[in-house]
């Protein structure tokens, strides 16, 4: 019996380690090409680079403009910017519109979450015209404030129905009681409601951060200043249809990934409890 289930850890975790092994080994790649020499890829599977140098990661950290500027620290900022005020805006307005559709009853409120819903079946790109003569007629093409205003009502609807489902399942003792107490309805959202909540919105704001750090489409057309652009289209500008500069690419992919991998780390043990809480009505 014993024999048996040592066999059967053993077989569970050599499943485990091939299966993670086989998903890491295209990142192992491209850190590998991002540390040799040259843009070409080569053809071998190797993970381990032969030669190894940092001239990549020096080029894509000290790009310059033509006026002496730093690029990549502004693009960096920018990046950062639009993905935090994104973050910031999307989860406030769809925190308080969830908590609207969960607690409150009126009229057009099943339409209403409907609604939502069918925004999130549109493709971004179907968007792009309209989006582009509103922000041209608002002064807001090329700029970071342009972007945070399309990524947050973009990012509202998914937002609300992760929140509102979250929101069904606290009780409503505890803002009756809290009621009873003499708490207005913006403490109860404040005090009672938000703290209870802290696993989904930990979630929703790792998605809506991840969603405008990555998107590229948006950008690359409302954006034409390489100062203001954010880093998914940096990237995009290494590998054009005359020349490709893998290396670079690479490179830059490494260093895009690590605020992304620092906040999944910093969020971990929400991400589980939160996902799942908002599954089942309580």
């Amino acid at each position: 019996m014993m024999k048996r289930k040592l066999a059967t850890r053993l077989l569970t975790h050599l499943f485990l380690m091939t299966f993670t092994l086989a998903t890491l080994f295209p990142v192992l790649l491209v850190i590998r090409k991002s540390l040799t020499p040259g843009d070409s890829f080569r053809l071998s599977l190797n993970p381990i680079p032969t030669e190894v140098t940092s001239q990549h990661y020096k080029k894509v950290v000290t790009a310059r403009d033509f006026d002496g500027h730093w690029l990549f620290g502004r693009q960096v900022l920018n990046s950062l910017v639009v993905a935090g005020l994104t973050t910031i805006f999307g989860v406030f307005l769809a925190a308080t519109a969830a908590y609207a559709f969960s607690r409150f009853r009126f009229p057009g409120q099943k339409s209403g979450m409907a609604m939502f819903l069918v925004v999130q079946m549109f493709p971004g790109t179907l968007l792009l015209i309209p989006l582009y003569v509103i922000l041209d007629k608002l002064g807001l093409l090329n700029s970071v404030a342009g972007l945070v205003l399309v990524y947050s009502t973009t990012a509202i609807p998914f937002c609300v129905w992760m929140l509102k489902g979250y929101f069904d399942t606290i009780p409503k003792e505890l803002e009756e009681a809290a009621r009873i107490d003499g708490a207005s309805r913006m403490g109860l959202f404040w005090h009672v409601v938000l703290p209870l909540s802290r696993p989904a919105i930990a979630v929703t704001a790792l998605f809506s951060f991840m969603t405008a750090w990555n998107e590229y489409i948006l950008a690359e057309t409302f954006l034409n200043d390489e100062a203001a652009y954010t880093l998914p289209v940096v990237l995009q500008h290494f590998v054009g249809d005359k020349s490709a500069q893998w290396g670079a690419f690479a490179a830059g992919a490494i260093l895009v990934s690590i605020p992304v991998m620092a906040l999944f780390y910093v969020l971990q043990r929400h991400l589980v409890s939160g996902l799942t809480a908002g599954g089942v009505k309580g």
